[in-house]
């Protein structure tokens, strides 16, 4: 198992591995190495489905506070950089700080709003020729969202762009340096819209956590960066990814975007959401470490071992989705993919992105037949984001 499974590792965690196709490495992983070594780190890679799913539910062994990236083993922080980065009892204080921005009355309040939005922004795209689905849908429709959410002007949307793709590691060619200024510049602009809310509150996400308190408690200025800063990132991430990935899954698979547009009722549109994340799985791994010995498939990893759980390979196991785990199926049911986590660490803001992308599929099957390919698709060379930097599609009207 070690030879292989650290051979199969490190061709699973190259730079660039999503631009190629990493799928097959996975499936042997899965069946040869489900516990493997990755060298040029020291950290193990857990690539089954049940594995992840049992890690992500025990942070008291699996713990985040040491990092969630592999860039991150061995950094210490002097506070958490984003909520990803705690445990309980303070991811706990967190959560229950930040819920009432993502409660469920908030979300369905958005329904509308994002609705419109949506058919507005499938309305604006050229019909049957050439269009990189990407830079005139994927990137500014969650963007946009975003921006009313936090009650920022939606036409900065262009420089949020930017500020997202320097926080996710590989999503850009920037240096380091230049990733860090715009870093620096994002926190900036932040803050001061929540110190604008803290004096003059508004009804927007920012004056929430601006002034909300639990039990007497409210977020201090770093707390309250961290979590805007998360927002921001995560909060259009996922959904563009998701959302850039799908269509391409789409053009790839006629006969299920036929299927989905046979039946748009809400059940199959949810059903359809749920096999696009799972199917793109837009956050490939987070990064836990062991807080003591624990054993698995034989395997001993001392405390302090960093381990990877990696989420595309688990959403793609047969174990957990049977023999039609490598194909697109917008019917699947069940469909327990871990595309937002599991455990404590769920991601907050799951209801909102399947809210956006419900929304877009929607509109987009109510106004075009067929979707194809139109060139070649670019694929991010990030190892931690399933992202696309250009997917040209061409998009027949109905």
């Amino acid at each position: 198992m070690g030879t292989i499974g650290a051979d199969l590792a490190e061709q699973v965690l190259g730079d660039g591995v999503l631009a190629a196709d990493p799928l097959p490495a996975l499936a042997r992983l899965r069946a040869e190495a489900p516990v493997a070594p990755h060298r040029p780190t020291g950290a193990w890679i857990l690539s089954r489905h049940a594995d992840v799913l049992a890690a992500s539910r025990d942070p008291a062994t699996f713990c985040s506070g040491r990092g969630v990236l592999l860039e991150e083993i061995g950094v210490e922080y002097p506070s958490p950089p984003t909520m990803m980065h705690t445990d309980p009892p303070d991811h706990t204080r967190y959560r229950r700080l930040v819920a009432p921005a993502f409660a469920p009355r908030v979300v369905r309040a958005l329904e509308a709003p994002i609705a419109a939005r949506a058919r507005a922004a499938v309305a604006a795209l050229p019909a049957g020729e050439p269009v990189d689905v990407v830079a005139e849908l994927a990137v500014p429709f969650p963007l946009r969202i975003i921006a009313d959410l936090l009650g920022v002007p939606e036409d900065d949307w262009p420089r949020f762009h930017e500020w997202s793709e320097a926080a996710v590691p590989g999503a850009s060619d920037r240096s380091p340096d230049e990733a860090a200024a715009l870093m620096g510049e994002m926190t900036g602009y932040l803050l001061a819209a929540a110190a604008d809310r803290r004096a003059r509150p508004r009804d927007d996400v920012i004056s929430l956590l601006a002034t909300v308190e639990v039990d007497g408690e409210r977020l201090d200025d770093d707390e309250l960066a961290m979590f805007l800063v998360q927002l921001l990132v995560a909060g259009n991430e996922t959904t563009r990814n998701a959302l850039a990935g799908g269509l391409v899954a789409f053009a790839e698979h006629p006969d299920q975007w036929d299927r989905l547009r046979a039946d748009r009722s809400p059940p199959a549109l949810a059903a359809a959401v749920e096999e696009v994340l799972r199917w793109t799985t837009p956050v490939v791994y987070f990064l836990r470490t062991t807080t003591r010995g624990v054993t698995m498939h034989g395997v001993d990893l001392p405390a302090g071992t960093p381990v990877v759980l990696h989420y595309l390979s688990a959403n793609r196991d047969e174990a957990a989705f049977g023999p039609t785990a490598d194909r697109f199926l917008v019917d699947r049911d069940p469909n327990p993919h871990l595309a937002f986590g599991a455990g404590p660490h769920l991601c907050l803001g799951a209801a909102l992105a399947r809210l956006e992308l419900r929304a877009v599929l929607g509109a987009l099957a109510d106004r075009f037949a067929r979707l194809e390919p139109a060139g070649p698709v670019e694929r991010a060379m990030s190892l931690v984001i399933a992202g696309h930097r250009r997917a040209p599609l061409a998009l027949h009207p109905a």
